[in-house]
Order: structure tokens, then sequence, then C-alpha cells
């Protein structure tokens, strides 16, 4: 004949299992839902697309700088772009003037 377990032995035999799924149950939460989980992978693949058109844009600027700074440099100046630059930065340029800048 089977004994009668009371109710608090049952209980007591119920908690770990469920204290183990409750847990197990919260990681695959936070790994689906989670703001790493699989449901932001979507929006990160979608940001990195952002930044590397971003980062292509900032290196093109760049390049424009460097080549900028280029025709600058004290040894070989340019002496277009010095006589642009004199003249825009002292204010010697007339009003009615305009200053074609050309791609070295």
């Amino acid at each position: 004949m089977r004994s009668k377990r009371r109710p608090v032995e049952i209980i007591r035999a119920a908690a770990l299992p469920a204290l183990a799924l409750l847990v197990i149950g919260n990681f695959a939460g936070y790994a689906i839902a989670g703001p790493n989980g699989l449901l932001a992978l979507g929006d990160y693949k979608t940001q990195l697309a952002q930044r590397q058109a971003q980062l292509k844009q900032i290196e093109a600027q760049r390049q424009a700088l460097a080549r900028k700074v280029a025709l600058l440099d004290a040894k070989h100046v340019d002496p277009d772009m010095a006589d642009e630059l004199v003249r825009r930065d002292m204010g010697l340029a007339r009003p009615d003037e305009v200053i074609i800048q050309t791609a070295p």
C-alpha cells in the first residue's frame, strides 16, 4: 500500500526542479529576447552596415584633407594653393572674384 505524502513533502520535492526550470527559462529568455539575443542580431547587422558606410565617407574626407595638406608641404608648396589660402584668409580677394579649386 502506498503511503500518502503530505503536501509539504510534495512542495519540497518539487521546489528544486521548479527553481531549475525558472533559471533555465530566464537564461533562455535573455538568449532570445535580451539586449544581445537572437532578436537583436538583425539590428546589429543594420547598424554595422550604417557604420561601414559612415567609415567610407570619413575615409574619403580624410584622403581629401591629406591631399590638401600635401599641397601645403613646406618643402614644395603648390603656388596656386598658397595664393588661394593667403588671399582668402587675409581678405585680399575681391568680392567679385571667384576662386576655382582644381583637383590635384
